[in-house]
């Protein structure tokens, strides 16, 4: 059976990720400095590499994303 994280992608939301905080006007390391407030430790690389798509992400990291940007965390996985 294949495996879901086999390609070139390691998670879905990178994408609306890095759309969303430009959006917020918010830097890499804004977002993270945010994502530590909230007990979620996510360096500013490891942001980068969630947005090319190259990084996994846990669920309570989505979730802790979704908080920071004011968003549900569906609204990471939209296209």
């Amino acid at each position: 059976m294949a495996r879901i994280i086999d390609g070139e992608r390691k998670n879905l939301i990178g994408g609306n990720l890095k759309t969303l905080r430009q959006q917020r006007k918010m830097s890499q390391q804004q977002l993270s400095n945010k994502l530590e407030l909230q007990g979620v430790y996510v360096c500013r690389g490891s942001v980068s590499r969630i947005e090319d798509y190259s990084r996994t992400v846990t669920d309570m990291e989505l979730y802790a994303i979704a908080r920071v940007l004011g968003v549900t965390p569906d609204e990471l996985y939209q296209e």
